[in-house]
C-alpha cells in the first residue's frame, strides 16, 4: 500500500519493498508506534541531510519502521533485548525478500544498536540515522537542529499525541516480562520509575561477586 506524503522535501522511498514494510508495521503495530516509526525515519533523513551524509533511504526505511516491532506481545517472553527481537523482524523481512546480506546486515544493526548512544554515529549512514531519528522523536537530541517548520511537517502528518507518556508505557510493557535484559542499557530506567520492586543490574556488584578468586 502507498504512503508517500512529502514532509520537509523527505518522503517515503517509492519502492515496493517500503510499501511491503508499511504494510506490515500497519497491519502488526498500533498507531503509537506506527506513527513514531514514521516519524524516526523522517527525522533521520532530514538529519542526514543536514550533515551532508549519503545514505540509502529504504535500508533507513525499514531500519525505521522496524526498530520497536520487538515491543510487541509475541516477544514478551523470548528472553532477549526487544532490540534484538525487533532487528532479527528485520532480517527476516528482508532475506525474504532477496535483499543482500550486506544490506540486511546494516539494518540489522541500525535496529540492534538504536539505544546505545555513543556508538552508532561512527558506523554507516543508515546505522547512525535510525540511531538519530530515534533520539530526535523520543529524547529530543539535537532538537533545534531542524527548523520549527519542518518539525511541524513531520508531526502533521504523524501526530504524537501524549506521546511521552504513551511511549514510556510501551516501553514498560514490552520489557516487563523480561528485566534482566535491561542489565547496561537505559531501558533498565523505565523499569525503575514504573516497574514497582525492580531492581537494576550493577556493574560492579556483579564483577566483584564473579566466580573469580580475584
Amino acid at each position: 500500500m502507498s504512503d508517500r506524503p512529502t514532509a520537509a522535501g523527505v518522503a517515503a522511498p517509492d519502492t515496493r519493498l517500503a510499501d511491503d514494510a508499511t504494510q506490515l508495521v500497519r497491519d502488526t503495530a498500533d498507531e503509537l508506534i506506527y506513527h513514531h516509526s514514521r516519524r524516526v525515519y523522517f527525522f533521520g533523513a532530514l538529519q542526514g541531510r543536514r550533515r551532508g551524509l549519503s545514505f540509502d533511504p529504504e535500508l533507513l526505511y525499514v531500519g525505521a519502521m522496524f526498530h520497536d516491532l520487538g515491543l510487541a506481545e509475541e516477544h514478551r517472553a523470548s528472553g532477549r533485548r526487544f532490540e534484538v527481537d525487533s532487528a532479527d523482524e528485520a532480517r527476516r523481512f528482508l532475506q525474504a525478500r532477496g535483499v543482500p546480506e550486506d544490506s540486511v546486515r546494516r539494518v540489522w544493526t541500525a535496529i540492534a544498536l538504536h539505544t546505545t548512544p555513543g556508538v552508532p554515529q561512527y558506523m554507516e549512514p543508515e546505522v547512525a540515522l535510525v540511531t538519530a531519528g530515534v533520539e530526535y522523536d523520543v529524547l529530543g537530541i539535537g532538537y533545534h537542529d531542524l527548523t520549527e517548520e519542518e518539525r511541524d511537517e513531520v508531526v502533521a502528518l504523524h501526530p504524537r499525541p501524549d506521546f511521552k507518556r504513551r511511549i514510556l508505557a510501551a516501553f514498560a510493557a514490552g520489557i516487563r516480562p523480561k528485566p534482566e535484559t535491561t542489565f547496561g542499557n537505559v531501558k533498565a530506567d523505565v523499569l525503575e520509575h514504573f516497574v514497582p520492586g525492580f531492581e537494576r543490574g550493577d556493574f560492579v556488584r556483579t564483577i566483584q561477586g564473579s566466580p573469580w578468586p580475584e
